[in-house]
């Protein structure tokens, strides 16, 4: 049952990422959607998880992206495997970890990403490509963490309270 949650909430994060979120970018950039799901499965379920995640969101990343097949996948699914490492690690239930280790993993994941492609001579200048591309895609993927954190709260809240 778990694994066909997790298959849905990976292709449901992948769909909404190539249609929804590529109409609603803010100045060209575009929170990454299955990275975002990627750590939040990895967070509640372990680097098992985490991994399979991100490489079923990569590899749907890649196939609908047109761009080299493999590199996103490969990308987040490291990324979920060490997100998910930290479980037992750090106090990964506050969200004053989650945030900032999203947006860290969001940057790791991006120069991942970059170093992988440059090995095919992708033709990107490296401070161009962290300051209009990788630094402020991480920045929103922590402003979109932070509010299914908060939505995620807001629902536990609503869910234990017991009424009169």
């Amino acid at each position: 049952m778990m694994l066909l949650l997790l298959l849905l909430v990976t292709v449901g994060g992948g769909v909404l990422q190539s249609t929804v979120v590529a109409a609603k970018s803010v100045g060209g950039v575009t929170p990454d959607v299955p990275l975002i799901l990627t750590v939040l499965i990895a967070l509640r379920h372990g680097p098992e998880a985490g991994c399979l995640a991100g490489f079923v969101a990569g590899l749907l990343q890649d196939a609908t992206g047109g761009a080299l097949v493999g590199v996103q996948a490969l990308t987040k699914g490291l990324a979920g495997f060490g997100m998910g490492l930290l479980v037992g690690r750090f106090w990964v239930t506050n969200p004053l970890v989650q945030v900032p280790g999203l947006v860290l993993l969001s940057v790791a994941e991006g120069l991942g990403r970059f170093l992988l492609l440059q090995m095919f001579h992708y033709p990107a200048a490296f401070g161009e490509l962290m300051l209009h591309v990788i630094l402020p895609q991480a920045l929103y993927n922590g402003l979109i963490g932070t509010l299914c954190i908060l939505a995620e709260a807001a629902y536990e809240l609503i869910r234990r309270r017991t009424w009169l």
